[in-house]
């Protein structure tokens, strides 16, 4: 009933209202926990993909470094070695959490903090009264659309960070938008590429180009100024998110050696392209856009089906009431990269579950897909177990859209406790 209420207020409220409430209380947690920010070196992570990822790396190669950091994510938050699990809704969480996390890194005697923000943060001012010496953007991609009101309300909502921060930035040029953050005034940048991408003419920025990108079934190799880079979770994507870190710390004074031997040392994260079985192999990943899932379905493909293997897709959708546009792209993604698809829940808080599948099979439809090879099976716990009996020692599983998320939310604010690893694990007969 109460989050019934929260809907029905929220629908007929203003929108500036609704920003000065929520700038109102950005301040008031500040106020309380005696804007802790300006006693530690703050580092802001936006993008659609990768932040936590790109966060996780960066602590490390900070910790290596010798640093006492702090950071949130959508997987966790840690404090000096603190760490605890991000079981809230929000990637970026709100403005008291937040800023109660960054009085405790100063308690804690910490030097640096990693945020993960996020545009639905920015557009509610949680990342405001907080002070960054550093602005990192991993890559943009439609997400977020109804929310926002369009792609280029969205795009708008993460650039606010970037002119907020004029301190250093890391951009991804790779990225068709980096021209955007690029644009954005800092006394230092930085540029990191996988493509051999070029700084536009006049942009003063240092490039951090990656080279002989190698990916493996248990991680990423490549080099960069000559000097071999090796991280231990797999997905050739994953070599951006460490340029974004090398970025960070190149910012700071560190050098390259530090950063190899932190990333060298980086093992899966969890719900990250994590994998939960040898054989069949079976990964668990967060992707839940359509570039991060067609990114999932493609590295998997060029390792998997070379040795022989077929690629098995579990896909859901995003949570329901959002982003409806992108369920019928999710499933045309299916078809063209999987050999057997089973459809299945996600997070439909307040809509059918049902309805939400129906969308997603009308992309796979529309792809003119197998129907043999075509399964719907609401229940999630079941469509796992429906995959694992279609696989076969040599194929490969990738289940997508919950990744380390505790909880499948459901209408009206409710929720069951969900573990997907484990699940797999059980149904495997594996402790």
């Amino acid at each position: 009933m109460i989050f019934q209420i929260k809907k029905a207020i929220k629908k007929v409220t203003p929108d500036f209202v609704l920003s000065g409430y929520h700038l109102g209380w950005a301040f008031l947690g500040a106020v309380r926990y005696g804007f802790p920010s300006k006693k530690l070196k703050v580092v802001g992570v936006t993008g659609t993909n990768g932040k936590s990822t790109t966060i996780a790396m960066t602590a490390a190669i900070f910790k290596e470094a010798g640093f006492r950091v702090a950071l949130s994510s959508s997987i966790n938050f840690e404090v000096a070695g603190d760490i605890r699990k991000n079981s809230l809704s929000n990637s970026m969480p709100g403005r008291f959490t937040i800023q109660r996390l960054l009085a405790e890194a100063v308690a804690a005697k910490c030097d640096y903090a990693f945020i993960e923000v996020t545009s639905e943060g920015i557009k509610q001012h949680r990342h405001r009264f907080i002070d960054f010496i550093g602005a990192v953007f991993t890559n943009l991609t439609p997400e977020h659309i109804e929310s926002h009101g369009g792609f280029e309300n969205y795009r708008q909502e993460k650039l606010k960070l970037f002119y907020a921060v004029n301190g250093f930035h890391v951009v991804n040029l790779d990225d068709e938008n980096a021209k955007y953050f690029l644009e954005a005034p800092a006394q230092k940048k930085y540029c990191f590429t996988l493509k051999d991408s070029v700084l536009p003419q006049g942009a003063p920025a240092t490039l951090i180009r990656a080279h002989d990108i190698v990916s493996r079934n248990d991680g990423v190799d490549f080099s960069v100024n000559g000097m071999d880079f090796s991280i231990g979770i797999p997905g050739a994507f994953n070599a951006a998110n460490a340029l974004a870190a090398i970025g960070v710390a190149l910012s700071q004074g560190i050098g390259l050696a530090v950063c190899e031997q932190a990333l060298r040392k980086f093992n899966a994260l969890p719900g990250r392209m994590e994998r939960v079985l040898e054989k069949p192999a079976v990964f668990v990943d967060y992707a839940f856009t359509p570039n991060a899932l067609e990114l999932v379905y493609k590295d998997l493909s060029a390792r998997y089906k070379s040795q022989g293997g077929k690629l098995i897709c579990v896909l859901g959708s995003c949570g329901g009431g959002r982003d409806k546009w992108k369920r019928p792209v999710l499933g045309q993604i299916a078809a063209r990269c999987c050999d057997q698809i089973v459809l299945t829940n996600e997070d439909p808080f307040d809509e059918d579950p049902q309805a939400i599948v129906s969308m997603v099979k009308e992309g796979v439809i529309k792809e003119g897909y197998p129907s043999a090879n075509l399964h719907e099976i609401i229940d999630r716990k079941e469509a796992i177990r429906h995959a694992l009996t279609l696989a076969k020692p040599q194929d490969v599983i990738v289940l997508t859209g919950k990744g380390c998320e505790p909880w499948i939310r459901l209408e009206g604010g409710k929720k069951v406790a969900w573990d997907e690893k484990a699940t797999v694990r059980e149904l495997a007969g594996q402790p």
